[in-house]
């Protein structure tokens, strides 16, 4: 794990460690980073300035889980190294200058996991080994039951501002579409940061940063209605995940990732990416409809119940177990 900072993608890989962990495994996380503040692990953890202080020999697997981690863990024992791919970077304008590094990285001989079906055919262009084991929402924010809607209704708008592929930017814009048009409601906003300058963050009614797993749960049922504006880039886009997990309406973008959620596309409203006029209808037709919400809720959590963890769980060990066999089965 390159660092402990707080983020989507550190809480997915916690949360594949932990489901391992219950199975019956041993997992550690080795990382570069400060000690773990923010959530729980059940994980053994070993804290390095590098990960060639590793000893390979421990581990009957090396997890590499962010790009810049593969090639030091290949370096380590190429045999063993898997990489955990929650996104293509090659893809991220952040990394811009770094694609030609990305994609030689990407092109090692490294069997890849992905979380969103739409990775397998990115990532095979690069290296055919690429297996999909699915997403894990976290259970605390599985809800059977929704309690009645605020009064005015809470719209939740998670993701940092600074990150592009997030969509923010025309979050904002559907927000501010819906109150031209005289809806009154509260705009909820969740980032890992703080606000930059440039955000109108003073247009949202509360501002929360960098909350816990459980801090987030109790922010995402406290709220009526999800805006997931993501751009086409977005791995996988786990706040959406976990508001359907809620069983609250999630309006969203029609990016790969989203879509593959269901094959029905009736679990979400949909917009196209950067429509912020289109998000805003939705927004609308949603504050103005409790049927609609009723609907939409209840198709996207009964959607969710594939993001549990057993599911992904399931996946990952019969993916570790095979791949032992066939490597003993190559020994002998």
């Amino acid at each position: 794990m390159e660092d402990t900072d707080l983020s989507g993608g550190v809480r997915v890989q916690l949360a594949q460690a932990d489901a391992l962990i219950e199975r019956g495994h041993k997992v550690t996380i080795a990382t570069k980073g400060a000690p773990l503040t923010w959530s729980g692990s059940r994980a053994e953890w070993l804290y390095v300035d590098h990960f060639g202080q590793l000893d390979s020999e421990e581990f009957d697997y090396l997890v590499a889980t962010f790009w810049p981690t593969v090639r030091p863990a290949f370096e380590l024992d190429a045999e063993k190294t898997v990489h955990l791919c929650q996104g293509f970077e090659g893809q991220f304008s952040h990394y811009e200058e770094q694609r030609v590094e990305i994609e030689a990285t990407y092109r090692l001989p490294v069997p890849r996991l992905v979380v969103s079906p739409p990775l397998v055919e990115i990532c095979a262009r690069y290296w055919p080994d690429v297996t999909y084991i699915g997403q894990i929402v976290d259970e605390t924010f599985f809800r059977n039951s929704h309690p009645a809607d605020n009064e005015p209704l809470r719209v939740l708008l998670p993701g940092a501002w600074q990150v592009d592929i997030k969509g923010v930017a025309e979050g904002y814009g559907a927000v501010a579409h819906a109150r031209w048009h005289g809806y009154d409601f509260r705009l909820v906003r969740v980032s890992p940061w703080i606000p930059s300058r440039e955000e109108p963050a003073d247009t949202a009614s509360e501002f929360q940063v960098g909350l816990s797993t459980a801090e987030m749960t109790r922010l995402v049922h406290s709220c009526d209605i999800v805006l997931a504006p993501n751009h086409h880039e977005e791995g996988f886009g786990l706040p959406a995940a976990e508001a359907m997990a809620a069983g609250l309406p999630v309006i969203m973008t029609r990016i790969p990732s989203f879509l593959s959620f269901d094959e029905t596309h009736d679990y979400a409203m949909f917009a196209d990416e950067g429509d912020a006029m289109g998000l805003g209808d939705c927004l609308i037709e949603l504050l103005d409809d409790e049927s609609a919400r009723t609907r939409v809720r209840t198709i996207g959590r009964r959607v969710a119940e594939q993001f549990r963890r057993e599911y992904t769980v399931r996946r990952l060990e019969e993916f570790f177990l095979s791949r032992l066999a066939r490597r003993s089965t190559a020994v002998q």
